[in-house]
């Protein structure tokens, strides 16, 4: 099974950047599944019930999120609906949503999982202890499984790679909006991705503008930052290719399309 996930798409350019590639990805690698993280999709902070529909008639099949899930107050009027978007698991018992999502691709599942780490961000439920409690479900099911660790640090999206290898298909980690090149096969047969980076704004910081983050850097004072809305984009993601049987990972190949580096059809 051949598996794409897109990267963190911010913000009205991240959308753009998504509908016109996400086509000519699929045509050229042949995905049967599709996955992107769509945290940061509306404006740069949480998702609407219009964006994750056009997501998905873009050809996304899953859309997975993140720390900003409740940014935008819109989720709590579709999220009970979005049977192919997951938040991350380990959010309080009782939160709006799933963690854990199933794709039917022919006669086979992926079992996709959504997870928050905690170093540097809120202290929700312990998403090792989570992963434990999904992997009794999933594995029950199906070998195949794909995970979106959302975090701010390399050392626990690490450890959630090492912690998980041989027991899922792939970790890929999302939030920080750089990607990484780290992108390898665990000895046990786990794609591992410290971040995949994001879609959307190429010339911001982190897709927000650039003059307020480093006036803020200067003089320690608040500021409003703003997604960017015009200008040169990037496409961040990878793509995981998985053993049926096994369902462990037998490549991961990291892909950037911007202006530093055309589309390749």
């Amino acid at each position: 099974m051949r598996v794409m996930f897109i990267g963190d798409v911010v913000g009205a350019l991240g959308r753009k950047t998504l509908e016109e590639y996400v086509p000519k990805l699929k045509k050229k690698f042949r995905p049967q599944v599709t996955i992107c993280n769509g945290e940061n999709a509306a404006s740069g902070r949480g998702i609407t019930g219009k964006i994750y529909k056009k997501f998905l008639q873009d050809g996304v099949d899953v859309v997975t999120l993140g720390n900003h899930t409740w940014d935008n107050r819109d989720i709590f009027e579709f999220i009970g609906d979005a049977k192919k978007m997951i938040r991350p698991a380990n959010f309080p018992e009782g939160t709006p949503g799933m963690g854990m999502v199933f794709v039917k691709v022919n006669q086979l599942e992926l079992a996709v999982i959504n997870l928050q780490a905690r170093t540097f961000m809120v202290d929700i439920d312990d998403p090792f202890k989570k992963i434990d409690e999904l992997l009794a479900i999933a594995q029950a099911r199906t070998p195949l499984i794909f995970v979106d660790f959302h975090g701010e640090t390399t050392s626990e999206k690490q450890a959630m790679g090492w912690y998980l290898d041989g027991r899922v298909s792939a970790v890929v980690g999302t939030h920080t909006h750089v990607q990484t090149n780290d992108a390898r096969i665990l000895p046990k047969g786990t794609a591992y991705l410290t971040d995949a980076g994001m879609t959307g704004p190429y010339d911001g910081i982190l897709g927000m503008k650039r003059e307020p983050i480093i006036e803020k850097f200067i003089t320690a004072l608040p500021q409003r930052f703003e997604v960017v809305e015009s200008g040169r984009t990037i496409l961040s993601g990878c793509i995981v290719e998985i053993n049926e049987k096994t369902g462990h990972a037998t490549l991961i190949q990291p892909i950037q399309i911007s202006d530093d580096r055309p589309f390749d059809e």
